[in-house]
């Protein structure tokens, strides 16, 4: 893959190990050092990223337009800098809840815009032929960051106390960086605006290609729905495992946490079983295995049999879900073209953060008015209609030109 892949691999894996240390930190902060309360704790898991994703709307064209390598480096020091106000203000004794709500907006838009920006950076650096091999290793490295990170992460805050994992997160976006920039090379600078200031119109442009493309369309819906449903049971399984069947948090934790090694099991699959299969049949396969275990949860009972079955079903999900997510990220870089990457990742983006946080607020809605079990089937139900979604490949759902592999001798296709 080459000396600048390295580079940009090593970095998102330094960034994502850091993100998985401080998984759910502003939670623990804000309870354990400010005392919140269930309503406070909620406000900062969701409005946060809502707002954030809100303020990122704007940040898709304003990439598009400019070099995506400084603007990757600017993002990691942005979140950088906003993290490492939380330690700075809790070794002064002046944390408060309106600052974690504050860190966690500009994090969530700095994470949209870096993502926006490295998948357009991604498809410029690697050859078409090599995306999913890429995609597949970074599937890999976030799994593993998965399995690694929150049990580190728990036992640097039980022996450093609640801010720790906040502040190597912070070191791990430096140190990403300094990765990025280490990829070196050049970088063509993209085709000027037509006009140049932002229009309101040009806010719509990533949404505006997604639903007017064949391709994209029916992949994007799939992947809103289905990632937005797996989502919203986990608080109603929460509740249920810690609550009603009183799983020790030890055990939960166990739970989730030995199933993502599935994690990387699927993304190692996943470039076999494209190249035997075909990448359209892979991604509707995967797209339905999917659903179809996440509906036992509702039957989860009390003890290890319970605990078993929990881990079997998870287990069962991230493994088809690691082998759908290279596949799908693939196609999407394949099917955008070069000019309007930076806007389409923005704007699915968005739409993944917002969807997920309001259907995770009704599904919360549900739980309280029905029972857990009630709202963890009701998503599972819903999830086994989402391949529908993927409709038969149609022949005009073609790769962009500028994704064609190269031919036998190097040159590629004029667009």
């Amino acid at each position: 893959m080459g000396r600048r892949f390295g580079w940009l691999w090593a970095a998102y894996s330094v960034s994502a190990l850091g993100t998985y240390l401080a998984f759910d930190a502003f939670s623990v902060i804000a309870v354990i050092a400010l005392h919140a309360g269930s309503a406070e704790v909620a406000l900062i898991a969701a409005i946060g990223p809502a707002v954030g994703a809100v303020a990122a709307v704007p940040l898709g064209p304003w990439v598009e337009f400019r070099r995506k390598r400084p603007v990757m480096v600017a993002m990691d020091l942005v979140r950088f800098a906003a993290l490492l106000t939380v330690p700075a203000a809790y070794a002064l004794g002046a944390l408060g809840l309106g600052q974690l709500l504050l860190v966690s907006v500009v994090v969530a838009a700095a994470d949209i815009t870096f993502g926006a920006a490295s998948g357009a950076f991604l498809k410029s650096l690697v050859p078409a032929d090599r995306l999913l091999t890429a995609n597949a290793r970074f599937e890999s490295t976030n799994w593993t960051a998965l399995v690694l990170g929150p049990p580190l992460g728990g036992a640097a805050i039980g022996l450093f106390g609640p801010v720790t994992t906040v502040a190597a997160n912070a070191v791990s976006f430096l140190l990403s960086a300094l990765g990025i920039r280490a990829v070196g090379g050049g970088e063509p600078r993209p085709a000027p605006r037509d006009t140049q200031r932002l229009r309101a119109a040009d806010l719509l442009d990533g949404w505006r290609y997604i639903l007017t493309s064949p391709a994209l369309r029916p992949l994007f819906f799939n992947s809103l729905a289905g990632n937005a449903l797996i989502m919203v049971a986990a608080p109603p399984l929460a509740v249920l495992m810690l609550g009603r069947l009183g799983f020790a948090p030890w055990q939960y934790g166990l739970a989730f946490a030995v199933p993502c090694l599935g994690g990387l099991l699927g993304a190692r699959l996943a470039r076999p079983l494209v190249a035997r299969y075909g990448q359209w049949r892979v991604l509707r396969t995967a797209s339905a295995l999917r659903a179809v275990w996440p509906l036992g949860l509702a039957f989860v009972g009390p003890g290890l049999p319970g605990l078993l079955l929990v881990m079997v079903l998870e287990f069962g999900v991230i493994t088809c879900s690691a082998v759908y997510s290279p596949v799908y990220a693939t196609r999407r870089l394949e099917h955008t073209p070069d000019d309007r990457v930076a806007r389409t990742l923005s704007a699915w983006s968005v739409t993944g953060k917002a969807t997920t946080a309001a259907m995770t607020a009704l599904w919360g809605l549900l739980a309280s008015l029905t029972g857990p079990r009630t709202a963890i089937a009701a998503a599972g139900i819903l999830l086994l209609a989402t391949p529908l979604l993927l409709r038969r490949e149609t022949a005009t759902a073609r790769p962009s030109p500028a994704t064609v592999p190269p031919s036998p001798d190097g040159s590629r296709p004029s667009r």
